[in-house]
């Protein structure tokens, strides 16, 4: 059990360190709570200030009534205030008369009061009050109750501003969730070195600045800012899922809460012998939205993180022409892999453009199997891991990136596991125009032109 759970592990030379695990499974309890937080605010919120909203623009009856007085009532115990209005109205030839305004003000809600009492004296001042010629105003009832009756609908512009505190708690916490998540099990990279131990010596010049050799010429700097722990650069993923998923995940999230609380609403109105069917009806569309989302977003997820994480590093960067180098891949997850494949690919984009209209056109124009597995098993914690040799042909044509013309070049890893559907993962490569390098007491990076 203490090699399961251990609260401190040894980790690079003689320091120790707390437990990776321990440190994930705290941050995604952190995340989780703040998740549950912020749906629950989400979902109190919505009951509290729209529902009410809902049923008076939707249940209440619009009616006619009669203003006996008006007041501005202050808090009891803060310094707020908020419009009253007497009114009489009639309903099925009973009189009644009740001291109204709003929904919140029926409700005795908190949110009925405000600090500006200037301004809640003129909201009561529209209703005049003359006994002997009395006006009327409209009003709306509840038809199951005549007593809950209301002189103004519609809600206060801050109410729905109030939503950006629960909506913000929920968007850090899923999102870090989904981080913590989409990153266990990961091995761990070096952080602590150093920029310039990252950037080839000769291509800044004397202000630190990146010298501008090759305008056209991606600099690269995506590849060479991570280091790797086999090799010296771990390249990064070409197209990371991570950003789609999480916007999916959110929008699968908020329709389904709000969707979920209109249901709930309709079937507690069911439940008191009150249905509305208008309602009801009206939500089986949104109902199915959210079922698909939901479904959609499971499929994406396990399609993602089904086939574990690829991580691939190379021995140097940037690559010329003619040089050869070392290429090292993991591939972790519990699988069954009937085909594994890494190849180096070099691809040309086109845009073409007729009037208004664009037309893009990529095609493969150079191809090297650099590794083929056939038949293996990927065991949980127990990466599979293979080093192979990447060389750039001699008369290869460097990479390149203009406004309507790119050349891509890029690692591919292919793999088809039973059980999961085939997944592509590129790692982009930046291949610098013919160079020769010489040794001293530092890396020099000497351009020749050969053209």
């Amino acid at each position: 059990m203490a090699r399961v759970i251990r609260l401190y592990e040894k980790k690079r030379g003689h320091r120790r360190t707390g437990s990776a695990r321990v440190g994930r499974l705290g941050e995604l309890l952190f995340f989780a709570v703040l998740t549950v937080l912020g749906v629950a605010g989400l979902a109190m919120m919505f009951f509290w200030l729209v529902v009410p909203q809902w049923q008076v623009s939707h249940r209440f009856i619009p009616h006619t009534c009669v203003v006996l007085d008006t007041r501005v009532r202050k808090h009891p115990t803060e310094d707020l205030f908020r419009p009253e209005v007497k009114i009489e109205y009639h309903v099925d030839g009973k009189t009644y008369v009740e001291w109204t305004y709003d929904i919140a003000t029926v409700r005795d809600d908190p949110s009925s009061y405000s600090p500006d009492q200037q301004a809640q004296a003129e909201a009561a001042a529209r209703f005049v009050v003359d006994p002997e010629r009395p006006r009327e105003y409209p009003c709306w009832y509840d038809p199951a109750d005549p007593h809950l009756v209301v002189v103004q609908r519609g809600s206060r512009w801050w109410t729905w501003l109030a939503f950006s505190v629960p909506l913000s708690v929920l968007l850090i916490g899923a999102g870090g969730l989904l981080y913590t998540w989409l990153a266990w099990g990961k091995s761990a990279e070096r952080k602590a070195a150093l920029s310039s131990r990252l950037t080839p010596n000769g291509m800044l010049a004397a202000n630190g600045k990146p010298k501008p050799r090759f305008p056209f010429v991606p600099d690269g700097r995506e590849i060479t800012n991570s280091p790797g722990t086999r090799l010296r650069f771990r390249l990064p993923i070409a197209a990371s899922p991570g950003w789609s998923l999480f916007g999916l995940f959110l929008a699968a999230l908020l329709w389904n809460v709000i969707v979920g609380g209109a249901a709930i609403y309709a079937m507690t109105l069911f439940s008191q012998g009150r249905p509305d069917w208008r309602l009801n009806i009206g939500l089986i569309p949104f109902v199915a939205i959210g079922l698909v989302l939901l479904a959609y977003f499971i499929r994406k997820l396990v399609t993602t993180t089904g086939v574990g994480p690829t991580l691939v590093e190379i021995s140097d960067h940037p690559l010329v022409p003619g040089g050869s180098y070392r290429l090292f891949v993991s591939q972790s997850g519990r699988l069954k892999v009937r085909r594994f494949s890494v190849a180096l690919v070099c691809e040309e984009e086109a845009v073409y453009r007729q009037g208004t209209n664009a037309r893009t056109e990529v095609r493969e124009v150079y191809r090297q199997q650099l590794l083929a597995q056939n038949g293996f098993e990927v065991g949980s914690g127990v990466p599979f891991e293979a080093e192979c040799l990447l060389h750039i042909p001699s008369g290869a044509m460097h990479s390149f990136r203009a406004t309507n013309n790119q050349v891509r070049w890029k690692v591919l890893v292919a793999a088809e596991a039973d059980g999961w559907p085939p997944v592509v993962r590129g790692f982009p490569l930046v291949v610098f125009p013919p160079c020769e390098y010489a040794e001293h007491n530092v890396l020099e990076y000497q351009c020749i032109d050969r053209l």
